[in-house]
């Protein structure tokens, strides 16, 4: 069965800093594109970085934008997703997920849900004093 496994959540002070990994154990990652989403409780599932296949795209949603770095290391099959100068807002479960890239979207990545092909069961990140 096709897996994806987060790790790196916890609880962290405002301002602190947490790494996110999304590893996947029974395929390879190098034919996908990699998106984190996160849900907080009460709100819908927000995406909030991807990568593309190759490593050269990105993109990130707003809210994080400027303290959140997406990045890949398709030797260990992980996706990481380095978090600074967190909030309390930014607490939430984080999710990692992967859309097969082709040739012709190599350099593509999405931040919407739909289309995604596989997911982790996420991460908790909770971040209070």
């Amino acid at each position: 069965q096709l897996q994806l496994v987060e790790s790196g959540g916890g609880l962290v002070q405002p301002g602190g800093s947490l790494r996110l990994s999304c590893a996947a154990s029974t395929f390879t990652l190098d034919y996908y594109a990699i998106a984190w989403f996160r849900q907080a409780p009460g709100k819908e599932r927000e995406g909030i970085s991807c990568i593309s296949r190759g490593g050269t795209s990105t993109n990130y949603a707003g809210s994080v934008k400027g303290r959140f770095t997406i990045s890949r290391d398709n030797a260990k099959n992980t996706v990481y997703l380095q978090m600074n100068s967190l909030k309390p807002e930014d607490t939430a479960v984080y999710y990692c997920a992967a859309k097969r890239s082709t040739l012709s979207t190599y350099g593509s990545c999405w931040l919407s849900s739909s289309g995604m092909d596989y997911w982790g069961k996420g991460t908790l990140v909770t971040v209070s004093t």
